[in-house]
């Protein structure tokens, strides 16, 4: 006789319980402070960044375009986890919904692959005006800028619901406790009464395939770029192409360095490199480029740290006068 249909309802939890960084505990206010401060710097230094662009005529160029959008990416990527991680941290309130636990999730995978594609147009981008100056505008259309967009949003879309629905669709009548920060894939995935194997396999494909892809396109334009500059007869002209390079390259190892780190210890370090150190990889994959890359662009770009001393003097100097 057949038993009863499965029904996962009865095996959906209506609440995980977010440990934090296990082994840490007796640190997680200090961690607390630190993220509070992270946080807000990405949150000022973004919204600068968008404000000054939006406002400034000068910048509505391509490269300031895209520049604008990651810094939206960034203020979704660390609002999705920074909140609940300071939550814990500071008052021990470790509890998250089930929708919540999974909507987490899925902002925090669609932001990454979003950005990861950011940065392959960005790359782009300084590959055509490097390469193809006098070409520059005639390629890079606003109406090419919207389609590349759009492709970049489409793919994670389509790349990040699939795992979402795998691992929401999975029973929990365990244990609920997730030995982390925020709702890692992984971490939750364990946690299942069935077999994760499928949407861990799912993710570290997906993951693979899209951020490699990238990376050999992102790696080409700049081996593109470095002939070209190099091929440039004006010293002055080589340095400042080198100088806004210099500033995409560290915002891109910023993100994939500590990305990839945390995504292959996951898979095949988790026996040997402790969990606090994997949480904290994760952690500060999330936290660390929201919160460097308007320092990066706002210090190396010369327009945009033009127009941002004209914003803050203006504010602070012409602004006041005028209420007198």
């Amino acid at each position: 006789m057949l038993g009863p249909p499965y029904n996962h309802t009865v095996e959906t939890p209506a609440t995980f319980f977010l440990v934090g960084i296990p082994g840490l505990q007796s640190s997680h206010l200090w961690l607390a402070v630190s993220l509070s401060a992270m946080y807000t710097t990405a949150l000022v230094g973004n919204g600068i960044i968008m404000m000054v662009i939006c406002m400034d005529s000068t910048l509505q160029e391509p490269m300031f375009c895209f520049l604008c959008v990651l810094a939206a990416v960034d203020i979704i990527m660390a609002s999705s986890v920074v909140p609940k991680m300071v939550s814990i941290f500071s008052s021990g309130h470790s509890s998250i919904s089930f929708q919540a636990c999974f909507t987490q999730m899925y902002f925090v995978h669609a932001a990454t692959a979003v950005e990861t594609g950011l940065l392959l147009a960005m790359a782009f981008d300084r590959c055509v005006a490097i390469c193809k100056p006098l070409h520059y505008k005639s390629i890079l259309t606003p109406r090419v800028m919207l389609g590349m967009s759009v492709a970049i949003t489409i793919r994670a879309i389509i790349s990040m619901t699939p795992l979402s629905w795998m691992i929401s669709h999975l029973p929990f009548c365990g244990s609920h406790v997730v030995p982390h920060s925020y709702c890692e894939h992984m971490a939750v995935a364990k946690l299942a009464c069935a077999d994760p194997m499928p949407s861990c396999l799912y993710s570290l494909i997906c993951t693979s395939i899209i951020v490699g892809s990238d990376v050999v396109f992102i790696a080409a334009s700049y081996i593109l770029v470095l002939r070209a500059v190099f091929g440039l007869s004006s010293k002055n002209a080589q340095w400042k192409a080198l100088n806004t390079c210099g500033s995409h390259m560290g915002v891109m190892a910023l993100f994939y360095l500590p990305g990839m780190a945390s995504i292959y210890v996951a898979w095949l370090g988790q026996d040997s490199v402790p969990l606090h150190t994997q949480v904290m990889l994760a952690d500060l994959y999330l936290v660390i480029p929201p919160t460097l890359n308007p320092i990066i662009y706002g210090l190396r770009t010369k327009q945009l740290r033009k127009r941002i001393m004209s914003l803050l003097l203006f504010f602070l100097f012409h602004h006041p006068s005028q209420g007198e």
